[in-house]
């Protein structure tokens, strides 16, 4: 017996097909924890990405800044708006000023300033970087000097926190688990996407 369909039918099964295509195919979901926090607030930070000890500027009257450091801040600082660079870093720029005792920190880096994120655009840009592989890569220094931070609240859970070391091109993690295993490394082009955002935030563009 030969089976026939008729045009609504076939019209039906195509929207079927269509819209489990769109749902099952459309945009790949994030990397866990990621796809999970997609509505948890999300802070970051601009971090003091080297302090040189006390007993360095007072003996030698210089500070020796790390060559990864003074690579990255030379090749972005005609890029960068004013206050992202952080104080101290660029030859001839004003020191920083000594930390208090009780200077605010983020996993050990001193917080320049901190915003919440709190446009939809800017929060989406910062989950799509961390919730895919392509991002990362194996790292190709063995550094930390961390320029940004990142904390995305975890409900019942310690925050989701990144160290971001842009002149190490790496990222360090704390309360959970990295999902790239050891691709702390991050890509050149995650790297741009990772400053504009910081820029953006920071009242840079």
């Amino acid at each position: 017996m030969v089976r026939t369909f008729s045009p609504h039918t076939l019209l039906a099964s195509l929207a079927v097909l269509l819209l489990t295509l769109a749902t099952g195919c459309g945009g790949a979901a994030l990397s866990q924890p990621f796809e999970s926090l997609k509505n948890a607030p999300i802070t970051v930070y601009r971090l003091q990405n080297f302090e040189p000890p006390p007993a360095q500027a007072q003996t030698t009257g210089t500070v020796a800044i790390p060559p990864q450091i003074l690579q990255w801040a030379t090749a972005a600082a005609s890029a960068l708006p004013p206050g992202i660079i952080p104080p101290g870093i660029l030859p001839g720029s004003q020191p920083a000023a000594a930390a208090a005792p009780d200077a605010a920190r983020f996993h050990d880096f001193r917080i320049l300033g901190w915003v919440p994120l709190n446009d939809a655009a800017m929060r989406t840009e910062v989950l799509d970087i961390l919730g895919h592989e392509k991002s990362f890569a194996t790292p190709s220094e063995n550094c930390m000097y961390a320029e940004f931070g990142v904390s995305i609240t975890q409900q019942g859970q310690p925050p989701a926190d990144l160290l971001v070391s842009l002149s190490c091109h790496q990222v360090r993690t704390f309360g959970f688990a990295w999902p790239y295993a050891n691709s702390t490394g991050i890509t050149a082009d995650a790297e741009k996407r990772v400053l504009e955002v910081m820029k953006k935030a920071f009242g840079g563009g």
